[in-house]
């Protein structure tokens, strides 16, 4: 059984001197990472392997910050339960975008009508 280097103990997880993160960015490539990436494997025998990873369909992502509040799926499920059934009802967005521009136009059209009418 190998033994453990009596450094290793004395310094703990601390961080060697010579790195340095100060210019460092947290998350730089988190996006890049969840549009999916490509793994290249080169082989000893020459040859190489390539294997595309990419995020489930329908997988969603937490930030840490939410993820102490919702530690698996079925909690999150649970949580996004309850907030639909307190929506109201399902609206459509084209009918009320149509209803609307249709109200402008006879504002519009009555407006112009009585200033003809008092010229």
């Amino acid at each position: 059984m190998k033994k453990a280097s009596t450094r290793a103990i004395q310094e703990g997880n601390a961080m060697r001197a010579e790195y340095d993160f100060t210019g460092g960015v947290r998350g730089k490539h988190y996006r890049a990472m969840q549009a999916g990436y490509t793994i290249t494997i080169r082989k000893a025998d020459g040859t190489t392997a390539v294997k595309e990873v990419k995020p489930k369909e329908g997988a969603v992502v937490l930030e840490p910050d939410v993820r102490e509040y919702f530690p698996d799926s079925g909690s999150v499920n649970a949580a996004l339960r309850s907030l639909i059934r307190r929506i109201p009802t399902k609206r459509t967005t084209t009918a009320r975008k149509a209803q609307s521009a249709d109200t402008k136009r006879r504002v519009a059209s009555g407006a112009r009508s009585k200033l003809m009418k008092k010229a």
